[in-house]
């Protein structure tokens, strides 16, 4: 499985794709659940920061310098994964490589045609 940021030409910092690929499903954090703005991010030190605050009671005020925009890009530029809010979702888990697009497409193509292969044959078999 694979998201729009962990292919070869997506124009995203090897150091984010590396990470990744390394994670697993439970290295994502759900934040500004209290703010009614529900976002899941990597889990790094800035989004452990943020749920802190809001499970202390704290309004976004107090977590708005934590998620700038100005973090992000540089979490997404530098490749450095715990300098700002990180946005992926739990099927970060399933990646396991960094394919080029025509690798990613050709590999698609020939999971469904195998699919479909033995799913005829279990068919004519009948």
């Amino acid at each position: 499985m694979h998201d729009d940021v962990t292919h070869q030409e997506a124009p995203i910092h090897e150091g984010i794709k590396q990470k990744v690929v390394e994670m697993d499903e439970n290295q994502t954090r759900l934040i500004f659940r209290t703010y009614k703005n529900t976002a899941r991010v990597y889990r790094n030190g800035i989004a452990d920061e943020v749920e802190a605050i809001e499970a202390s009671g704290g309004d976004f005020g107090q977590v708005h310098h934590l998620v700038s925009g100005a973090y992000q890009e540089k979490a997404w530029s530098t490749g450095d994964i715990e300098a700002g809010m990180v946005t992926v979702g739990m099927c970060g888990g399933l990646i396991n490589d960094i394919p080029t697009c025509e690798e990613l497409v050709n590999n698609i193509v020939t999971d469904a045609e195998e699919i479909i292969r033995s799913r005829l044959a279990g068919i004519v078999a009948s």
